[in-house]
Formats: structure tokens, C-alpha cells, sequence
């Protein structure tokens, strides 16, 4: 992967000695993770930026990986759990790190902090009491919430308290964790780095790249499933009267821009998290239950059951207001019983259209007096990407990462699912391929 080849590169660039608070430290071309300890304080003071702030008395906490330790998602590398596996289970809102550090300079060199890589769920960070930047917008009440990204943020000498060789500094990072956390989240996850303008400028890139690594399967599929959709609409003129290629069409449209705003929303900050959930799973995930459905329904020829698309439109519908009512956003502002009326609700719909799912196709079957397992496949596979949440709630396993990186149980069902689609749709074409035997021109 460019992890692994990057990671050559950056090795002669990067320092692996741990870092304390008022600890001296050499700063060559390298870059040096500020594990801490942190001082750390949950609620929210504007005075606690100032590096004049007497932070003693805060509670003490020690940012410092496990070896080989990485998020449980993509595979991002030097992660630690959150404030809830800290004796603040629960916790949501506002709360500060503080971390003095004192740099022994071999020359005037201009220095760089990489911001933290992985935070619940937005970040201010402040140095010597400047600010110097942020990941989310703060500008209103709550604050928005984007993905967090790698972020490099110069350390001009102006900004630092220089005596000779000696630069001395306050780092202070105020996060804001919109929900309560589960119980490993909530606050900095992967410390920030600190390093000569060189050193922390790779290390900024190893950590895009490591995001980039990520989320290029998502996206890599969702062009999959463009290509698919146009081979879908490609039949339509051998079979007019046949409305499963144009479903099938639609429902890869889809499911291709469910799979690519994954990488969208974590490779840009042009989509907020709010925005994020509406089209993954208030939109996203009821209507693919409903065209893939319908896809299924058309495909097994049972279109003149007009109450099985009635029930499509209503089980749809019923997913979303449930999906939008259980939002955890929406907690305090619907209320907890409708809230959790309507978390059922999106349960049983859920559970509803897999059954509609299993009754199309063993009847589909039987009308049909074959078996067409290819077809038997492509639902199978699309089936585990649909109810990735119910599968991993009955214990299955849903992440594993080959090389490091993160591949969740859905990427490896939907890249199979573009194989196997690939073969059914060659297979349909065949059936229109002219019978008979051909004379050979003389």
C-alpha cells in the first residue's frame, strides 16, 4: 500500500522518543508524538489558553499508544481510547488539554505542530495563547461538526518563549464531544505531533495517506457500481418491457453515492456531519431498502402484485421517519418515548423488508422452475452490505485490517458484489444472444 512505501521515506524523517511536559527534547529533522502526560479539565474557560494558567491541579492524562495500536475503523495508527474509558463515561460538551513543552533548538529552524489525527468530535488548538487553528467550526452554538483531518500548523519563533537555545511553549486544544461517548470515545484520540518544519510536514503526510488508504475502497467501489449501472441500462433496448434493469440501474446510482460520500465526507471538509447522516442514513439507507425491492420484485416477475410495491412505499417511509425521529442529535428535542417508538419502528421496518426480500426471491423461483444462483448471490452479497448493523449486533465480525488498513464485512461483500453483478447482467445479455446455426459467407 502508499502507507508502506511512504513509511520508508518518512523513517529517516520522524523521532520515536516519547514526550513529557517541561521535558527537553532534540529536534533535528525529526518530529516527536506529545503523548504527555496532558493535563486535562472537562467544561470550558477561555482563560485556559493562556500558558500563564495554573494547571496543576488538573487531572493528569497520558496520550501514549500501545504498540501497534490503531482505531477499530480505517486503521489510523497511534490510537488511544477517550476521556469515557477515563472515569468520565458519559461525558459530552467541552473539555481542555494542556501540555507544556520545551524544545532545545541546534539552530534557528522554524517548527510545525500536526494536529491531533483522530478527535470526538471538533478541536480548537491554541499555542502560547495565539490561536493557530481548528477542525470544526466554532462559530456557533454548537459548534459544526466535519471530519476530522490531518492538519500541519506552523510555529513561527515569534510564537514561542525563546531563552538562547531553549524554546518553551503551552499547547492548549479545546475539544467539544458532541454525544455521549461510547465507552472508549470522547476527546483526543491520537496525540499531535511536534517537529521541525520537515519532520512534521512528513508526518502530515503519512497520516494522509493513512486516511487516504482508508476510504479509497469506498470510493473504488462506488465507481463499480456507476460502471454496473450504465451495463444495467445497456440491456434495457433488448427487453423494454422488462423494468428490472432500469431498478437495477437506479439502485446502483444509489448505492454508489451512499459508498462514495463515505470518502467524500472524510477526504474534504465539504459536508458536515449533519449533512453526513442525512444522506447515509435518513435518505441513504431507507431508500436503497426500497429500490433494491423493488429491483428484486422486477427481476422475479412479480410486478402485477400491486400490494407489494404498496408495501415497499409505506415500509420506506416508515425507515425514514423512524431513522430521523431516533436520531441521537435529535435527543432532549424529541421526546424519549416517541423517540424510542420510533427506534422500533425503523427495527421492525428494517426487519419487514428482509422478509419481503426472502419471499421475492423463493417465489421467484418457483415461478421461474429453476434456480438461478448467480441471482441467489448478488441479493446474499447485498444483503450483508443492507444490514451490516444487524449482523454485527448477532456477533459476526465486521472490521479486519490486512496490511493495516481497516476493510470493513461490507467492503468485501460489495466488491465481490460487483464481480458476481458483473456475471449475472453477462449472463441475461446471453439470453438475448440470436439461436440457430450461422452459414459461414463463401
Amino acid at each position: 500500500m502508499l502507507r508502506g512505501i511512504f513509511a520508508i521515506f518518512v523513517a529517516f524523517l520522524i523521532g520515536t522518543a516519547p514526550s513529557l511536559a517541561d521535558q527537553r527534547v532534540m529536534l533535528a529533522r525529526s518530529a516527536v508524538l506529545l503523548n504527555g502526560p496532558w493535563q486535562f479539565h472537562t467544561g470550558d474557560d477561555p482563560a485556559w489558553k493562556k500558558p500563564s494558567l495554573d494547571d496543576s491541579k488538573w487531572e493528569s492524562v497520558n496520550l501514549a499508544p500501545l504498540a501497534g495500536a490503531h482505531d477499530g475503523d480505517v486503521g489510523l495508527t497511534n490510537y488511544v481510547a477517550g476521556w469515557a474509558a477515563r472515569a468520565h463515561k458519559g461525558y459530552k460538551g467541552f473539555a481542555w488539554y494542556r501540555l507544556t513543552v520545551n524544545v532545545k533548538s541546534l539552530s534557528d529552524k522554524e517548527f510545525a505542530l500536526v494536529g491531533p489525527a483522530d478527535v470526538d468530535t471538533v478541536y480548537q488548538i491554541y499555542f502560547n495563547g495565539r490561536f493557530i487553528g481548528s477542525d470544526g467550526d466554532f462559530s456557533r452554538s454548537p459548534p459544526t461538526v466535519i471530519s476530522v483531518q490531518p492538519h500541519l500548523f506552523p510555529l513561527p519563533r515569534a510564537d514561542w518563549s525563546v531563552s538562547g537555545d531553549e524554546w518553551r511553549g503551552v499547547i492548549a486544544i479545546r475539544v467539544w464531544c458532541r454525544a455521549a461517548p461510547p465507552p472508549d470515545a470522547g476527546g483526543i484520540h491520537i496525540a499531535p505531533w511536534l517537529g521541525t518544519a520537515q519532520g512534521a510536514s512528513a508526518q502530515y503526510h503519512l497520516q494522509w495517506i493513512e486516511k487516504f488508504d482508508g476510504y479509497v475502497v469506498d470510493a473504488t467501489e462506488g465507481l463499480g457500481f456507476l460502471l454496473l449501472a450504465v451495463m444495467a441500462l445497456s440491456l434495457v433496448p433488448f427487453d423494454r418491457t422488462d423494468s428490472f434493469y432500469r431498478w437495477l440501474a437506479a439502485g446502483l446510482v444509489l448505492l454508489a453515492a451512499v459508498r462514495g460520500n463515505q470518502a467524500v465526507y472524510f477526504w474534504s471538509q465539504s459536508e458536515t456531519l449533519t449533512e453526513y447522516i442525512i444522506v447515509h442514513y435518513v435518505l441513504g439507507d431507507p431508500l436503497l431498502l426500497g429500490l433494491w425491492t423493488m429491483t428484486w420484485r422486477a427481476c422475479f416477475g412479480l410486478r402485477n402484485e400491486r400490494w407489494t410495491a404498496a408495501a415497499t412505499l409505506a415500509l420506506t417511509a416508515i425507515c425514514m421517519l423512524g431513522q430521523i425521529l431516533s436520531l441521537s442529535m435529535l435527543t432532549g428535542v424529541v421526546p424519549h418515548l416517541l423517540a424510542v417508538t420510533a427506534a422500533y419502528a425503523l427495527a421492525w421496518g428494517r426487519l419487514a423488508f428482509l422478509l419481503l426480500f426472502a419471499g421475492f426471491f423463493i417465489r421467484g423461483l418457483r415461478s421461474r422452475g429453476r434456480s438461478d444462483w448467480l441471482a441467489l448471490f448478488v441479493m446474499l452479497l447485498l444483503l450483508v452490505g443492507l444490514y451490516a448493523t444487524e449482523l454485527s449486533g448477532i456477533g459476526i465480525p465486521g472490521i479486519w485490517f490486512p496490511f493495516g488498513v481497516g476493510v470493513s464485512r461490507t467492503e468485501y461483500a460489495y466488491a465481490a458484489l460487483d464481480v458476481v453483478l458483473f456475471m449475472y447482467l453477462l449472463q441475461r445479455l446471453w439470453r438475448y444472444a440470436p439461436r440457430g446455426s450461422v452459414t459461414p459467407a463463401v
